[in-house]
Parts: C-alpha cells; sequence; structure tokens
C-alpha cells in the first residue's frame, strides 16, 4: 500500500542548496536567514506590537518540491468533503501559520477542519491524486515547528475531532478523537475517577494525537511510562487515503505485528493519527508535592536516587530547574519561591493509595535529605490547594503560551532525569 508519490507532509526534510529569496510562490527557494536560535525567544510572549515572525523559508535553506498549489477546484472539492470546514481567511490563518516559540512561519492559505476519519481519508485522497502537500496539526502547541507549515501546505487540523468514543469503567481504557485537549480529557476520566498516565504544562491546548504523534513524555512518565505503553491501539490515515484500524482496546494483546508503535513518535510523517485507545490508571486518593533547594547539581542527581529508593511505588514525578528558570518564574508568573534561594530547585509528587503511609514516607525522605545535606531547604503540601500552587511552578494551567515544563527544564542537562 505504499502511495505512489512522496508523502506529502515529507517537504520539511527534503532541503536543497540556498537560493535567491523567494515569496509563497511554486518552486520558491529559500534563502540564508539571520539565524536566531529558539531560546532566544522562547521568554517572548505574543502581544500588541509583536514584530511579525520572519517566514522560515527565508530563515533557513528549504527548497520547495515540486508539489502541485491549490486550486479553485480543489478548493470546491473540499467544500463538498467538509462543508464550512475549509478556511480561507487570511486573518484566520495566521495564527495556524506560526508556531508556538513564534520563531517559525508558513504561509498556507488553506486550512480545513475535518470531524471524521472517513473525511480525513477523503481529503488525503484528493490530495495524494493531485500531489497536493499536507500538513497534520493538533494543538500547534510544540516546540520544534514540526506542527506549522514551511511553504503552502494545506493545514489539515484535528480541532473539531474531539469526541470521546467509549470510556470502560472497570479497565480503565478511553478511546477518543485525535482532537480531544489533554486537560478536557483529563477532567473527564477524573470523574471516573480516573486519570490521565499523560500530565503537560501545554494540557490546556495539546491534542491528545499531537501527543501520540510525538510520543510526548510528560511529568507522569516517571510513574507510568511513557506513550509506548500506555496506548493499547489507534486509527491512522496513510497519504493515499487508506484507513489503517488499529483501535485495539485489547491490553495483552500478543497477535500479529504492533503496528500502532511506527506511528507513536512518527510526528505524522506516516499518516494522520485520527482515534487513540489509551489505558487510564486509577486516580490516587492522596497527592503530596514537596519542593526543594539543592546546593549542586550532584545533589539533586543524590537526591533522585535517594528518592526512588526511599519512595519507591509513590513517586511520581520528579523536576528540576537552576536559581534563573526560577528567577524567570517569578517575573513572569508572578510566584514566589518557598524555600530560601538556591543554586537548583527540585520538585518531587508522590501519589498513592493511603494519605498517612505516603505523608510519613516522605517525610522521612526530607528529614533524611536535610541531615545529610543534599537539601539545603524544603517545603511539603498535603493540602489540594497548597498542592496546586506547588505544582503550577512547572506545569499548571496559569502558564502563558510561551512557557511550559519542556522550557523550564530545557537548559539543564538532558538524559539525566526523563521527566519532560
Amino acid at each position: 500500500m505504499l502511495p505512489r508519490r512522496p508523502l506529502a507532509w515529507l517537504a520539511w526534510a527534503f532541503r536543497g542548496p540556498p537560493g535567491p529569496r523567494g515569496a509563497c510562490a511554486p518552486g520558491a527557494a529559500g534563502a540564508w536567514g539571520r539565524r536566531v536560535g529558539p531560546r532566544a525567544r522562547r521568554g517572548c510572549c505574543t502581544a500588541p506590537g509583536t514584530p511579525e515572525v520572519q517566514l522560515t523559508q527565508e530563515r533557513y535553506p528549504v527548497r520547495r518540491l515540486p508539489f502541485s498549489t491549490v486550486s479553485e477546484q480543489d478548493l470546491a472539492a473540499f467544500e463538498r468533503i467538509v462543508p464550512g470546514g475549509v478556511v480561507t481567511d487570511p486573518e484566520a490563518l495566521q495564527a495556524p501559520n506560526v508556531d508556538w516559540l513564534r520563531t517559525l512561519r508558513g504561509c498556507s492559505k488553506v486550512l480545513l477542519r475535518p470531524r471524521t476519519s472517513e473525511e480525513v481519508s477523503r481529503i488525503l485522497r484528493h490530495c495524494h491524486e493531485r500531489n497536493l502537500a499536507v500538513n497534520p496539526q493538533g494543538g500547534n502547541t510544540g516546540m520544534v515547528g514540526g506542527s506549522v507549515p514551511v511553504f503552502d501546505e494545506i493545514i489539515l487540523s484535528t480541532a473539531l475531532m474531539n469526541r470521546v468514543l467509549s470510556f470502560h469503567s472497570v479497565s480503565g481504557i478511553l478511546v477518543c478523537q485525535a482532537g480531544c485537549v489533554l486537560e478536557e480529557l483529563s477532567r473527564y476520566v477524573e470523574e471516573q475517577d480516573f486519570i490521565m498516565p499523560l500530565d503537560l504544562g501545554a494540557k490546556g491546548s495539546c491534542h491528545i494525537g499531537g501527543n501520540v504523534a510525538t510520543n510526548a513524555g510528560g511529568l507522569r512518565l516517571l510513574r507510568y511510562g511513557s506513550l509506548r505503553g500506555t496506548v493499547l491501539g489507534l486509527e491512522a490515515v496513510l497519504a493515499d487515503g487508506t484507513v489503517l484500524d488499529c483501535l485495539t482496546s485489547l491490553r495483552k494483546d500478543n497477535t500479529g505485528y504492533d503496528l500502532k508503535q511506527l506511528f507513536i513518535g512518527s510526528e505524522g510523517t506516516l499518516g494522520v493519527i485520527t482515534a487513540v485507545s489509551i489505558l487510564c490508571p486509577p486516580k490516587p486518593r492522596a497527592v503530596n508535592v514537596a519542593f526543594l533547594g539543592c546546593p549542586g547539581f550532584t545533589e539533586v542527581l543524590q537526591t533522585f536516587s535517594t528518592c526512588k529508593g526511599m519512595l519507591g511505588e509513590i513517586l511520581s514525578a520528579f523536576e528540576f530547574m537552576d536559581a534563573e528558570c526560577m528567577q524567570l518564574v517569578g517575573c513572569h508568573l508572578n510566584l514566589a519561591s518557598p524555600v530560601q534561594e538556591s543554586p537548583f530547585y527540585v520538585l518531587i509528587e508522590t501519589s498513592g493509595s493511603n494519605a498517612g503511609h505516603d505523608a510519613e514516607k516522605l517525610g522521612s525522605f526530607l528529614e533524611h535529605s536535610l541531615g545529610s545535606g543534599l537539601v539545603t531547604d524544603g517545603t511539603m503540601a498535603t493540602d489540594q490547594r497548597k498542592v496546586k500552587v506547588l505544582s503550577a511552578l512547572l506545569a499548571g494551567p496559569s502558564l502563558p503560551a510561551c512557557w511550559s515544563a519542556p522550557f523550564l527544564v530545557s537548559r539543564c542537562p538532558e538524559g539525566v532525569i526523563g521527566a519532560a
């Protein structure tokens, strides 16, 4: 079932030599632009008077592949497939063309908003036959520019594919469309006494389909593992419009090829994920949060090891940031540090079924860490209101669009504590 043409959304992967600076036109070549790293703008929220984002094709040496351009006949065909779901208004297309960090900008002139997998299939089948480039987009919260077009690709949004298809109250298996917002799913399953195995700083905007497509880790990876383990099945539409139905809800499934694993982390290069089956763990009855100050990064690592040994099965999250990140949090979020100033800070979350047992274990850990010099100061919250305040330091719902946990920890050494 290989497509007759290259996958329509692989234009970003094929880079050509720099050419003359051009506008959004067929065959326009990119040019070497002024290099501005994403981190230079990560702290800049969108505000009135913000300079227009430079076009990606002008900033980087990318070359448009020989795809067709959208015609009036194509627009008419799309309108028949998704009545009322074709957006061509330039003002409405400004936001979908710009990435979350406002460092990359495409110039797509068409955005499609299907509601079903069948509509996605018909759209991709038409684009495949017409050799039209497509860029799948969920919540557009990614930080590497993969959710926005490079040139004039058609933006295929999953925003209207936001229905919960089923939920099993015994097994905790949720089946939903790919456009469901993570925070809304969290509220839905919490009403059933379950939680989502994934938690992100961008949970108020990101879509579950995008989370799966990027294999997002999140704050709870330490406790519940990656999406490769919690996603039980998915449905995807290939570039030629073929619908691949792997939407199983069977956890112990040892039959045949595990095709869903190819799409988890594929970032839209193999197909568009349209539905997901995911295993949700039971909602913990007791949640505790501790915020600690550490004198150095070596102590952070030792604290992590000690934490795993002493807290064991109740440890659900371990995050850290440095003093500069804490200053930025105070400046932009108006949150004061609950502990004395330190070079590094650690936030620990525990979750379990017995509040007294968990608080006792966490208290013993804090006493040991303070006594051994791993931690210079710390505070613990067991009241849910205070827990939410502490958690907001890294992944609270009040974070502006340009702030999230991945940003706050991105400048710290990588590969040591894979929580964000």
